[in-house]
């Protein structure tokens, strides 16, 4: 469960239109071949490029290191002081969009240009998932999709994250899997209809554990839509902080129905004693796991305080792991 406000950006008039191909992970999970030159400017587009071959960052032989924090990627400035911080340039940019508003083009291209992918949570706020499944926000997913195909570049969408959670206005408190699974699955087929082939798709519940009677598996959409799976899950005082008791039993039963690879797309420990030794267990877990891709540090203030300026050990700690060669590589040479 997040346990914050959500943290919404919207991004007026930065829709843009143009044309290219299949997507990342339609469902026949064939991907387009060839790709633009990475960073090139979505003025450059032309009818006849290729879409942005995403397929070797799906797995990469490295790991993320993410940041999720204040103003990025529409202002890279809090991503390079973070990096200043921990010793590490981040290569997963996390923020998020309420429905209804822009794509960011420009923040995600001044990500890229910083060596780092960027990662979209798309939080339908305001409208029904049967709505969105049914097409009634069909004009609105078309100019997202066509400007995500326009500007060529990859770009990780995680759309109404947290599903199996009672607290989201999509959660299992109003909206059924059926509904989840049938809008998840359109948006991803106006998505190939556009020919947005540089999308890579995060299907993302919260880890189970404070939800275990809900069954992942009916919200699954399948393999032919889904890329990664992501998890939030958070290093709390009130919980065990092995890396195994927060997120092995979420992966485990994941486990029974994809094989499709993980990636932690919020976390954060709680400031305290113990706040040392959970930035060693995130980092020696996710170390430890050749399925599991990276995380996302949800560097905010916002209830509790995750930034990790506050705790210095834990800084000291967290910047001595980042030094791991393992993590961090320039998302343009994967």
């Amino acid at each position: 469960m997040r346990p914050t406000a959500r943290i919404i950006r919207t991004s007026a008039g930065l829709v843009a239109a143009a044309l290219l191909a299949l997507t990342a992970c339609s469902p026949s999970g064939s991907g387009s071949p060839g790709a633009a030159e990475p960073g090139g400017s979505t003025e450059a587009s032309a009818p006849a490029s290729l879409p942005y071959d995403v397929r070797p960052l799906l797995r990469p032989d490295k790991k993320y290191f993410g940041v999720a924090v204040d103003k990025a990627p529409h202002s890279m400035a809090p991503v390079e002081k973070y990096a200043g911080m921990t010793g590490k340039q981040p290569n997963l940019v996390a923020y998020y969009a309420e429905w209804g508003a822009g794509f960011d083009a420009s923040g995600v291209r001044k990500a890229w240009q910083s060596g780092a992918l960027t990662l979209m949570s798309w939080e339908p706020f305001h409208i029904s998932l049967a709505d969105i499944a049914a097409g009634e926000d069909d004009d609105y997913i078309k100019e997202y999709a066509t400007a995500v195909r326009k500007l060529n570049l990859p770009v990780v969408l995680d759309f109404a994250d947290e599903f199996n959670g009672n607290w989201e206005n999509w959660g299992t408190k109003h909206v059924t899997a059926a509904e989840f699974v049938a809008a998840w699955r359109h948006i991803h087929d106006v998505f190939a209809d556009v020919g947005a082939a540089n999308a890579i798709w995060a299907w993302s519940p919260n880890v189970i554990n404070p939800v275990q009677q809900v069954k992942l598996k009916p919200y699954y959409p399948g393999d032919g839509y889904v890329d990664w799976v992501g998890m939030i899950g958070y290093f709390t005082l009130q919980s065990d902080n092995a890396f195994d008791s927060i997120f092995g039993p979420t992966m485990r039963q994941v486990r029974t129905f994809s094989k499709k690879p993980f990636i932690i797309v919020e976390t954060a420990a709680e400031p305290g004693e113990r706040r040392r030794a959970d930035v060693r267990n995130l980092f020696e877990g996710v170390a430890a796991d050749d399925d599991l891709l990276g995380f996302v540090w949800f560097d905010y203030r916002k209830r509790a305080d995750w930034r990790l300026k506050v705790s210095p050990l834990a800084l000291a700690e967290f910047k001595r792991l980042a030094a791991d060669d393992r993590f961090g590589f320039d998302v343009r040479k994967p």
